[in-house]
């Protein structure tokens, strides 16, 4: 039970920045450029939550669980 918990916050986290992500293409419209782009990205605390969400939801993934869990 505790790695679905792990699992959904991992899944929410990362699509919650990846979502931040994509609104903040919307710059490029107006003369920024990748660069420039990809520099206020990783800058921006709410788009460094996305690589954060993916790696709980690796962990929950990859790592076996106790004796009483299933092993997905």
């Amino acid at each position: 039970m505790v790695r679905f918990f792990f699992f959904l916050l991992g899944f929410s986290l990362t699509l919650i920045g990846l979502v931040y992500i994509i609104c903040y293409l919307n710059l490029m419209t107006i003369g920024y450029n990748f660069k420039e782009y990809v520099h206020f990205i990783s800058r921006s605390k709410e788009c460094l939550i996305a690589p954060i969400g993916f790696i709980i939801l690796s962990l929950s993934i990859c790592i076996k669980g106790g004796n009483n869990e299933l092993y997905i």
